[in-house]
C-alpha cells in the first residue's frame, strides 16, 4: 500500500507546531463540517502541533490530507509490487476498446486459442520486461507492449513473405532508417534490445506525423506512413472523418489494429472471457555483457556455462558464430551466467576472441573463389584485411575468420541461416500470385487449390492462421513450376481434308471432348474443310 504525501504532511504539521499550541486531527468528517477547535494541549512536549508518532496514528488508511484537501487513498499497488507482468501492463491501459465487429472478430479467435497465448507468452518471457521498461520511460501507451503478439507472436526469428525480419517485423529500407544494422554478421532486426528501441522510436515518429492519433500511427506502423497519410487526404477531401475507423486502408491494416485492441480487451477483462495470461516474472531476468570486442558465440557459451542453442534464442541477431568485428559485442543472458562470463572475461587467461587463420594466396586466386572456399564474403575479406578493390597478389596473405569449435556447434545458426536463405531464394521456376479470398474460402481449400500446404501458406503471409482471413483479404502465393508444367497457347486451327476430330485431337494431344467445349459443336456434327475451330494446346507436347 501506498501513502502518497506523508511526509509533505508530516513536514507541515511540525512546523505549524512551531506556531500555535492548537491541534487539529486528521478526521473522515467533511473539511466544511470541522468547525470546533480541539483544546490547546498543556504540556510543554505538547506544545508541537503533533510529534512524528502522533501524524503516523492520525492517519487513517482510507484518507489522507494533502494540500488542505481531503484525499482518497489508491489502493492501486505500486508497479514494482505486481508479481505477473501482465498484470503491471493491464493498469496502465488508455484506449478506449470500441464494441464493434472488428474488434469483436478477433476477440472471439484470441478467446478460444489459449494453447496459441501460452505459445506467446513462453517467447516473450526473457524479453517482455525490458519492453514495459523501455514504453514507461519513453511514457507511450501499454498497449505497445502487446503489438509483437500481432507482428510475430513475439517470435525473433520471424520472416514474412514480404521479407519483414523480427520480432517487429522491420523491412530492410526502414530498420536501415532506424539505425539497425545489417549485414553478413549481423542483423538488428533480429535483435530484440535493439529492434524494441528501433520499433518505438518509429511509432513515436508516426505518432508525431499523424497529429497526434495513436490508432492511425500503430495502422502506419503496418502499411506506412504514406498510405495513412494519402487516406487520410482523400477522406478529408470528401469531408469525412479521418479517424482509424473511417480510412480507406488495406484489409491486412483494417484488421492489424483490431487484433490489438481485442488483445488489449482480454487482457483487460480476461477474467470474464476465463483467460488465462501466464506468470511471467516482474523483474528483468536476464542482463546485457559487452565483451568489447569480436567474440565466438561457441565461448561465450563454454564461458558462460550456457547451451550455445539457448544463447542463440536470446541473441538472435547474430548470422554467424562470431560478432560483427566493427560491432555490436553484446550477449543478453540469464543473471548468474552473465555474472559467471564477466568474471571470466576479466581473466588474462581466458579469451572469447575468434579464430584466425592466415591464408597464403595463390596463382588463379580471387577474393570471390577464396571467399567461397571459406564460407565467408568478399566483403568480410575486404573488411578484415583492409582491402580496397578486388586486387590480391599471388603470395601475400590474408586473415581469414574461422569458428573456434566444430561447425555441428553451430546447428541452430545454421539452421536459421537456411531457413532465411531458403525464404529468399526465387527461381525463375517461381511465380507470385496474390490471391483475393473469396466467399466461402478456407484456409485449406486454397491450400488444395494451389496444392500446397496450409503451413505454407502460413509462412507466407506472416503467420497467419486459418481463422484469421475473410472476404477481400490478400494472401501471398509462391507457385514453383514442375518439370512437366504446361505452357497453354490458344491457336486458330484450319480443318483440312480428311480431317476429323480425333484425328485432330490425336495430332495435339488433346481430347475430342475438349474440341466440342471450346468450338460450342456438337458431337453428331461433321465438320468440314475451311472450318475454323479454337484449340488451347500445350505447345511443350504439340
Amino acid at each position: 500500500m501506498r501513502y502518497s504525501g506523508i511526509l509533505s504532511i508530516f513536514g507541515a504539521a511540525v512546523l505549524t507546531g512551531c506556531q500555535s499550541t492548537t491541534t487539529v486531527p486528521v478526521s473522515k468528517q467533511p473539511l466544511e463540517e470541522m468547525t470546533t477547535p480541539v483544546e490547546a494541549q498543556t504540556s510543554q512536549e505538547a506544545q508541537a502541533y503533533a510529534s512524528a508518532e502522533d501524524v503516523l496514528n492520525a492517519l487513517t488508511l482510507d484518507t489522507l490530507l494533502v494540500d488542505g484537501k481531503l484525499q482518497q487513498e489508491s489502493t492501486e499497488p505500486a508497479l514494482e509490487d505486481y508479481n505477473n507482468l501482465w498484470m503491471r501492463i493491464r493498469s496502465q491501459f488508455s484506449f478506449d476498446i470500441p464494441q464493434n465487429r472488428r474488434v469483436v472478430t478477433q476477440r472471439n479467435w484470441y478467446a478460444k486459442n489459449q494453447k496459441y497465448l501460452n505459445r506467446v507468452a513462453k517467447r516473450a518471457e526473457p524479453f517482455l520486461y525490458f519492453i514495459v521498461e523501455e514504453i514507461e520511460r519513453r511514457n507511450m501507451p501499454m498497449e505497445l507492449a502487446l503489438l509483437p503478439i500481432v507482428e510475430s507472436a513475439f517470435d525473433p526469428f520471424a520472416y514474412s513473405h514480404g521479407r519483414a525480419s523480427g520480432m517487429w517485423q522491420f523491412i530492410s529500407g526502414t530498420g536501415t532508417r532506424y539505425g539497425l544494422k545489417q549485414n553478413w554478421w549481423y542483423d538488428g532486426r533480429r535483435d530484440v534490445i535493439a529492434s524494441t528501441r528501433a520499433a518505438l522510436d518509429y511509432l513515436s515518429f508516426l505518432h508525431k506525423t499523424l497529429d497526434g492519433d495513436w490508432m492511425n500511427a500503430i495502422a502506419a506502423y503496418n502499411s506506412g506512413e504514406g498510405r495513412v497519410l494519402r487516406a487520410i487526404k482523400k477522406n478529408k477531401r470528401k469531408h469525412l472523418p479521418t479517424d482509424f475507423w473511417s480510412l480507406d486502408l488495406p484489409n491486412e491494416t483494417d484488421m492489424y489494429v483490431p487484433k490489438l485492441l481485442a488483445l488489449v480487451d482480454l487482457l483487460k477483462r480476461h477474467e470474464e472471457f476465463k483467460m488465462t495470461w501466464p506468470q511471467i516474472a516482474n523483474h528483468s531476468v536476464v542482463e546485457i555483457v559487452d565483451t568489447k570486442r569480436q567474440t565466438d558465440l561457441s565461448v561465450v557459451a563454454d564461458l558462460s556455462g550456457y547451451a550455445i542453442d539457448d544463447l542463440y534464442k536470446l541473441n538472435p541477431g547474430y548470422n554467424q558464430w562470431a560478432s560483427d568485428p566493427k560491432g555490436p559485442h553484446t550477449f543478453l543472458l540469464p543473471k548468474k551466467n552473465a555474472a559467471l562470463l564477466r568474471s571470466k572475461l576479466s581473466d588474462a587467461k581466458l579469451t572469447a576472441r575468434p579464430n584466425w587463420e592466415r591464408y597464403t594466396i595463390r596463382s588463379g586466386d580471387s577474393l570471390n573463389k577464396i571467399a567461397v572456399k571459406f564460407k565467408t564474403t568478399v566483403a568480410v575479406l575486404q573488411s578484415v584485411n583492409n582491402i580496397k578493390g578486388n586486387m590480391i597478389r599471388e603470395g601475400g596473405t590474408l586473415l581469414i575468420p574461422v569458428a573456434a569449435k566444430d561447425p555441428k556447434r553451430y546447428q541452430l545458426v545454421l539452421a536459421s541461416k537456411k531457413k532465411v536463405a531458403k525464404q529468399l531464394k526465387r527461381t525463375s521456376g517461381t511465380s507470385r500470385i496474390d490471391y483475393t479470398v473469396k466467399k466461402g474460402d478456407s484456409f485449406w481449400k486454397i491450400a488444395q487449390k494451389f496444392k500446397i500446404s496450409t503451413k505454407q501458406l502460413s509462412k507466407w503471409n506472416q503467420n497467419k492462421l486459418p481463422k484469421q482471413i475473410r472476404p477481400g483479404d490478400k494472401l501471398v502465393i509462391w507457385k514453383t513450376k514442375s518439370k512437366n508444367a504446361k505452357t497453354l497457347r490458344t491457336i486458330t486451327y484450319k480443318v483440312r481434308s480428311g480431317d476429323s476430330l480425333a484425328r485432330i485431337a490425336k495430332k495435339f494431344k488433346i481430347s475430342v471432348n475438349d474440341i466440342l467445349a471450346w468450338n460450342q459443336l456438337d458431337e453428331k456434327q461433321f465438320i468440314q474443310p475451311g472450318q475454323k475451330l479454337k484449340l488451347h494446346i500445350d505447345v511443350t507436347r504439340s
